[in-house]
């Protein structure tokens, strides 16, 4: 079997592509990223010794040269990951969001129509289902929650989702939609949380939190992720959406000191700053879908996958650093050096 795999140079993607090269040898992975500033071709290295992996740069918004692709290559399955995916980056910009994550989706299921690929996933998220209550711990996003979003960035998801299923209604085509959690792991951009958090420490530099740090994230270990997608593209029902969650909530403010603690880093480096704007204020996924007509379990709980993390960060220092003394100072200036 051919699987597509585009966005697989960034974090999640790249960690999918060595998912299916280790549970998979029998498949081909085609990676197609446009590498812009998240994506990295370092982080594939190991892979491009594979035989069954080959790599290819494009945009998945550029009509022609999708089409051409899938010609060539005449995939069985196509993976989406390829997405702008960072919420402030969405509030500065939003155009480039619209046409990455819907334009670029829409793309993708015109190919996916003319050239009659068995399966076409979409990889979602759970902002698109808005936020939560932090005083209602009862409440948990369902697939049936209604779609209701923040920020440009989710808006831009939500849209594709629903292209993607009118896709289904209208075309016929074979397609699934899966909405997770907040990922952690290997090979996570340095922007993002966790990692951003890791690298700060590790230099002793001050660590921002937006708001009071009361913003409840539930986090999934981006192995588990992977593991459920791979599920879903070979045993998923066509047309459906699964949530995957791991159970796993945690403020903002809890993950920076458990992060500060196992590094043995003091908490006076944690500051303060304004918040984000229409910030969410908690994000809870309900996975018994998943779990009970899948069989779906996470392997990570939030307590063993972050020591795995943490290590992994320790032990790669080149990559990340490699990142930071680039492009993402002048980022990081932008985001928080006034507030």
């Amino acid at each position: 079997m051919k699987v597509l795999v585009t966005g697989g140079a960034g974090f999640i993607g790249s960690n999918f592509v060595y998912y299916e090269l280790k549970h998979h040898p029998e498949d081909e992975i085609v990676c197609l990223d446009k590498l812009t500033y998240a994506g990295n071709l370092e982080t594939l290295k190991d892979a491009m010794n594979n035989p069954k992996f080959k790599f290819v740069k494009g945009d998945i918004s550029d009509r022609d040269f999708i089409f051409d692709l899938f010609e060539k290559e005449r995939f069985d399955i196509v993976v989406n990951f390829a997405a702008e995916s960072h919420v402030d980056r969405s509030i500065e910009d939003p155009e480039i969001f619209v046409k990455t994550n819907v334009l670029g989706t829409t793309t993708l299921l015109d190919a996916v129509k003319k050239f009659g690929i068995k399966r076409f996933h979409q990889v979602s998220t759970d902002e698109v289902y808005g936020d939560l209550p932090l005083e209602r711990k009862d409440l948990f996003f369902t697939e049936e929650t209604p779609l209701h979003t923040s920020s440009p960035y989710s808006s831009a998801k939500a849209a594709a989702d629903l292209f993607v299923l009118a896709y289904h209604r209208t075309y016929g085509l074979p397609v699934t939609i899966s909405r997770c959690s907040n990922n952690y792991g290997p090979y996570h951009f340095p922007e993002k949380l966790i990692p951003l958090i890791i690298s700060r420490a590790l230099n002793d530099e001050t660590i921002p939190v937006y708001g009071t740090g009361e913003n409840v994230r539930d986090w999934l270990h981006v192995e588990d992720h992977c593991s459920a997608i791979d599920l879903i593209i070979r045993n998923g029902k066509d047309g459906e959406v699964y949530n995957i969650g791991g159970h796993n909530e945690r403020t903002n403010l809890e993950v920076v000191k458990t992060i500060l603690k196992a590094l043995n880093k003091p908490e006076s480096l944690i500051t303060f700053v304004s918040d984000r704007k229409g910030h969410d204020l908690r994000y809870a996924i309900d996975p018994t879908k998943i779990e009970t007509e899948l069989g779906w379990k996470p392997k990570y709980t939030f307590d063993t996958g972050i020591p795995v993390t943490i290590e992994w960060y320790l032990n790669n220092r080149e990559w990340w650093e490699n990142i930071i003394n680039g492009e993402y100072q002048n980022y990081y200036e932008k985001m928080y050096g006034d507030r």
